[in-house]
């Protein structure tokens, strides 16, 4: 479907999946605009390059999503909001006993908050233009869990279920709200940690992504950006318009067993 004149904005989408996400919607026909918290000519340039290879009007504007106020100042900079795509999300594995103050805060406040804070910045400016798509991307961390990963279950169990909240208050309206959850993506972060993973258990490639990284994930393979993107795009389209309040698992069977 083309997305020609809807503006989409796609939280921490600087870097792997925000990215990808945001290069597909681009590629639909949506103006696009991408964020993170820094401010380097290199961010200002990717929005341009993407512009340029899809004839669209792609924006860079920084803001960190650890604070409330610079998320909802990032919705009011893009000036129009027809689709948000709540991206950002950082990580950090410890016992939950031993799990440090600040990275529980922050991993609330950047995977979570952030959410809350664009979403009711959003759906004024939908509710205006009489269509909006909000897409979380939450994770197959927030249908099930793992040990150690406690501030990243929270927040993405916290996306869930406010997703399901939002849909109920825009039901009756043009708008939807949905989640999508990806188990694990090939991105360049996710394509790094593997030589040191290769060496740290003496495995091959094919052993260390089968038996380590995707000893979860039943089909032994990763999903692809490019998937997220184009489930994002299907959420967009009309034949979506009664997907509302639920979640998309895009997890190679993770979250059926």
């Amino acid at each position: 479907m083309s997305l020609s004149g809807k503006t989409a904005i796609i939280t921490g989408s600087n870097s792997g999946i925000g990215l990808g996400i945001a290069r597909e919607l681009a590629k639909a026909g949506a103006d696009v605009v991408l964020n993170s918290f820094t401010d380097r000519d290199e961010d200002h340039a990717l929005a341009a390059e993407i512009g340029q290879e899809t004839g669209t009007n792609a924006r860079y504007i920084k803001a960190d999503m650890s604070k409330g106020d610079e998320c909802r100042a990032l919705i009011e900079k893009a000036g129009a909001c027809d689709i948000l795509v709540n991206n950002a999300g950082i990580q950090h594995v410890a016992p939950i006993d031993q799990f440090p103050t600040d990275k529980w805060d922050a991993i609330i406040a950047i995977n979570m908050n952030s959410a809350f804070h664009t979403t009711a910045a959003a759906l004024p400016m939908m509710r205006k233009a009489g269509w909006g798509r909000v897409v979380n991307i939450a994770s197959a961390h927030g249908l099930t869990a793992s040990p150690f990963k406690a501030a990243y279950i929270a927040a993405k169990h916290g996306v869930v279920g406010m997703t399901k909240t939002v849909a109920l208050e825009t039901a009756q309206e043009p708008i939807t709200c949905n989640a999508i959850c990806p188990g694990y993506v090939l991105t360049p972060l996710v394509e790094e940690q593997i030589p040191n993973t290769m060496k740290e258990y003496d495995m091959s490639r094919e052993d260390v992504v089968k038996n380590v990284l995707l000893k979860r994930q039943p089909s032994k393979e990763f999903a692809t950006v490019e998937q997220l993107g184009g489930t994002t795009i299907f959420l967009c389209s009309d034949a979506a318009a009664q997907i509302t309040g639920t979640t998309i698992s895009v997890d190679g069977g993770w979250t059926a067993l």
